[in-house]
Order: structure tokens, then C-alpha cells, then sequence
């Protein structure tokens, strides 16, 4: 039997205002000490009634916007009622009939080697997004109170306001489902609505999955779907994606020995690397949803129009731009704005563009060449943006926003590679002496003498000393392995400490060989 998953995400994503969704209590993070930033509302103390959060109501709309969804004239919250230790009301507030946002769609791309066949490109549809608040967050302590277990609460994320974003079951695997969440937080931090960081809990991930039976042709055998399983708060892309693909393979275990599975709610073991029952699936019908009493409804008409002039440049058009614009490759692009390093690139790219044009007017070169010139410097900003400075930025444990080298000195350092007066191996060195002092490349690379400043008759001299050094490697260079002008580049290299230029090098080499 041939089944494909049919995958849905329920994600909840933390708002970043500054109060709770219906008080003034300071809306702080984990690190905040316990029981510290509560009030009689968010405590569901009788007789405290809930005020909505202005700044909460702009952002939702916000996000729906960004998620292509239509805004409705108006919203209204509602009660959905339920017992636990982490909802001291005995119910929460939240939206169900008259949502925030409804009917939207995310297009996604799935990188080449994780895409299954055809689906390069998925169009996710977002079935509604609404708005509600938090519960407080439990924590199961083995030794407890008196060295017996027992269960703590925090109560400092109770009325924390959360945009709940519902997809509809368009994913297909666990790669299109991480995807997904990816782009999702690029949107979410794009609108500046919320940080999204999954390992902090500001987004949170529901998957629902079922399996269905295709045939050879991948096409379905039954209109309705098979019961379906929800996986709770996944924190991470990487336990989305081990969660998704133990869920597959444990309900297709259980379809071959004819025991379809039920509908239920599992969590993920992340030490086990496996799913466990929590409880049969609730529906809505269990929460016994009715209007809010304490909230009037919402007009969300003149919202809707501020928010939309608010809605910033989102990440798929920001990617097409930066390949477009500044000739970035697409998967470079990607990188770029998946890091938010894509403003401090464009202003990179903004400095050599100025240039570039300068040089232009000199030498009257035309458009065609400005164009491959500019593609060369993108690939340049864009190899050293992501790889090398990353790299230093991840071994000293900073970040972009943390470091010390401006754009605009980002921009000469680029210049001094690509006009050759640095090697790569040199390069590296200027690029830690700029991220510590925050000095001029340039002044850098005469200070400490990283230039490639042999040239010339000194280089001329020290070609003909390694290579009267070692006739043997020459003989085997005359004798057809010419792949050891390679070494010798190499020696001179360390001779001169990377003041060389290699391509110099090698073909002084090669003429004195005689090839």
C-alpha cells in the first residue's frame, strides 16, 4: 500500500509589545524571575476584567497581512474553556469565530536536494491566523517541594499575546514543513511583530498528521482524510522535522498491520526520538467556545488600513531583489536574509556600486561590463558576508549587530581583494585586525604588512632561488607534472608570507621554466 503524509501546522507565535494581551504587566521573557510579572487579570483573580492590548490588535493584523490574508471588517475574542494548572481563569481567551485573519497563502521553496519530485516550489495555504493569550508555563521538578515531585508553575507568560497561524494540510514532508517555519519567521521578524525564535518558545509549532492511500500514480484513493494525529509545542526546526519522520513511519507501521491509529494528541521525546501519547484529540465542541463577555468585538476596518502601510518589504520579494539588484546568487540571497545580513550587504553593495560607476566614467567601459563587474563584487561580499566573517562572528560568539566592521569598510576591504593588493590567506588576517579594532582596512593592511607587495625583481629572485633549491621537483616539472608549479607557488607563498600574488607567481615561475 502506496500512503502519502498529509501534513498541517498549528504555530504560535509570541508577540513582541511591551504589556500582556489584556494588562499592563510587563510582557518579559524566560530569563525574568518567577511569579514576577503577574497581576490580579492575568492570574484570574474574581472580579479582574481584561483590557485588549492596542499594540497587539496592530501587530496581528500586521502578520495576517503578511500572510495574504484577507482582514475582516471586524473580530471579536472569545472563551475557550478548559481545566490545567497553567490557566489559573479555567479558560482562555482567545478567538474563534470572528478571527483576526483569514484566507491567506506562503509560497515556499524547497532547496533541490530535500524537494520531493515536483514540488520545488509549494504554495501553503494559511487557513485563518487569530489572536489569544498565553497559559503559564509548568515545570515538572523531580525533587519538587520537601523531596517529594512535584509540579511548579510560573505564572509570567500567563496573558502573553500570541498569534496562533493555522496552515492548511498542503505539506507533504518533513522538509516542506521546516521550510515553512523558516519562512515564517523571516515574515514574523520581517514585520518586526515577534523575534520568532523557536529555542526561546517565542514560536511554537502544532503538527497534525495523517497518512492517505494513492496509487501508482500518486493520485488519492478516498476523499476523506484518515484520523490524525497532533504532535504539541515542537521548539525547533530540527525537532519538527524528526518528529514529522517518526510519525510517518510509526502510523504506516500500523496501517501494514491493519490497526489504523485513532486520533490523538502525542508529544515528542527528544532524548527517545520518538512520539508518546498524551490523550485522545479533542475537538471544538470540547472547549465549549462562547463569546467573551468582557471584550466588545473589534472594528478592524481603520486598523487594517494603517497596518497595510506599515507592511515592510517581505523576505521572497527582498531575495528577488537582491539578485536582481545587486546580482547576489540566489541561494546567497537566501542565506543573506535568512541571517538579517542582507541591509548590511546592500550597504556594501551600495559603497562598490558607487565606485564601480567612479571607475566607469574614467575608462568609459559601458553597461555590460559595469553588470559583470558588479556580479563579481556580489560574489565577493556575499562569500566573505557568509562564510569568512560569519565564521569569526560564530568562534567569538557575536553577532552581525555586535560587530566592528562597518559596511563602508566591509565595501574597501572588498576592493583591496578584488584589485589583488591582498590574498585571500592575508585577507582573513586584515578581516579579525578590522573585527577587533575597528580600523580602516587599508591602514590595517600597511600597518601589519599584509599587502601583496613583492612583485617584480624580488620576486623574480626568489623564484630563481627555490627553484635552483630543488632540481628535482623541476626535473619532474620538465618531465611532464606540471601540477608541481602548484608547490612552488606554495613556498613562495610562505617565503614571502602571503605579500605575493599567486597568479604573479605562478607565472613567474612558469617562465623561467620555460613553459
Amino acid at each position: 500500500m502506496k500512503m502519502i503524509p498529509i501534513i498541517g501546522l498549528e504555530i504560535h507565535v509570541q508577540l513582541n509589545t511591551k504589556s500582556k494581551m489584556f494588562c499592563a504587566c510587563p510582557n518579559v521573557d524566560d530569563g525574568a524571575p518567577p511569579n514576577t510579572a503577574i497581576c490580579p487579570v492575568c492570574t484570574g483573580q474574581p472580579g479582574a476584567l481584561p483590557t485588549l492590548n492596542a499594540a497587539a490588535l496592530d501587530k496581528g493584523v500586521l502578520a495576517g497581512l503578511a500572510l495574504g490574508c484577507a482582514i475582516p471588517d471586524r473580530s471579536a475574542f472569545d472563551r475557550k474553556n478548559y481545566f490545567y494548572p497553567d490557566l489559573p481563569k479555567g479558560y482562555q481567551i482567545s478567538q474563534f469565530a470572528l478571527p483576526v485573519a483569514l484566507d491567506g497563502a506562503v509560497e515556499i521553496q524547497i532547496p533541490t536536494d530535500e524537494a520531493l519530485p515536483g514540488r520545488e516550489s509549494v504554495r501553503i495555504g494559511i487557513t485563518r491566523a487569530h489572536l489569544e493569550e498565553d497559559a503559564a508555563k509548568n515545570f515538572h521538578a523531580p525533587e519538587g517541594i520537601g523531596g517529594r515531585p512535584a509540579t511548579l508553575v510560573d505564572y509570567n507568560r500567563g496573558g502573553t499575546p500570541l498569534i496562533e497561524i493555522v496552515t492548511e494540510p498542503d505539506l507533504r514532508s518533513a522538509a516542506e514543513a521546516k521550510c515553512f517555519l523558516q519562512e515564517l519567521r523571516a515574515m514574523m521578524r520581517a514585520c518586526k511583530v515577534s523575534n520568532a525564535d523557536m529555542e526561546k518558545g517565542q514560536m511554537r509549532c502544532d503538527v497534525n498528521i495523517s497518512l492517505m492511500e494513492v496509487d501508482a500514480n500518486g493520485n488519492h484513493l478516498s476523499p476523506k482524510f484518515n484520523a490524525r494525529t497532533e504532535i504539541k509545542n515542537l521548539n525547533s526546526f530540527r525537532a519538527v522535522e524528526r518528529a514529522i519522520e517518526f510519525e510517518i513511519k510509526r502510523q504506516q507501521a500500523l496501517f501494514e498491520a491493519g490497526t489504523p491509529p485513532i486520533e490523538s494528541t502525542r508529544g515528542w521525546d527528544e532524548n527517545q526520538g520518538k512520539t508518546l501519547e498524551q490523550r485522545t484529540k479533542e475537538t471544538s465542541a470540547d472547549y465549549r467556545y462562547f463569546p467573551e463577555p468582557d471584550l466588545p468585538p473589534q472594528n478592524l476596518q481603520s486598523v487594517r488600513e494603517a497596518m497595510a502601510q506599515r507592511l515592510p518589504e517581505l523576505p521572497s520579494a527582498k531575495r528577488q531583489r537582491l539578485h536582481e539588484e545587486h546580482g547576489f546568487a540566489p541561494n546567497v540571497a537566501a542565506l543573506l536574509v535568512a541571517n538579517e545580513w542582507d541591509e548590511y550587504a546592500e550597504q556594501a553593495m551600495g559603497e562598490l556600486a558607487a565606485w564601480l560607476e567612479a571607475s566607469d566614467d574614467e575608462h568609459r567601459s559601458g553597461g555590460d561590463v559595469i553588470a559583470e563587474r558588479r556580479t563579481e563584487m556580489s560574489r565577493l561580499v556575499g562569500g566573505w558576508l557568509t562564510s569568512k566573517l560569519a565564521g569569526i562572528l560564530v568562534e567569538k560568539n557575536l553577532t552581525l549587530k555586535d560587530c566592528n566592521i562597518t559596511p563602508e569598510n566591509f565595501a574597501e576591504f572588498v576592493r583591496l581583494l578584488d584589485k589583488g593588493e591582498i590574498n585571500s590567506a592575508n585577507g582573513q588576517k586584515l578581516l579579525l585586525l578590522m573585527l577587533e579594532t575597528g580600523g580602516d582596512p587599508s591602514d590595517l593592511m600597511e600597518t601589519h604588512n599584509l599587502g601583496q607587495s613583492v612583485g617584480g625583481n624580488e620576486l623574480l629572485t626568489i623564484v630563481e632561488r627555490n627553484l635552483q633549491a630543488n632540481p628535482d621537483q623541476v626535473a619532474a616539472i620538465r618531465a611532464g607534472k606540471t601540477q608541481l608549479v602548484k608547490w612552488f607557488v606554495g613556498l613562495i607563498m610562505r617565503e614571502t608570507e602571503g605579500r605575493c600574488n599567486p597568479q604573479q607567481a605562478e607565472e613567474e615561475i612558469k617562465k623561467q621554466l620555460g613553459l
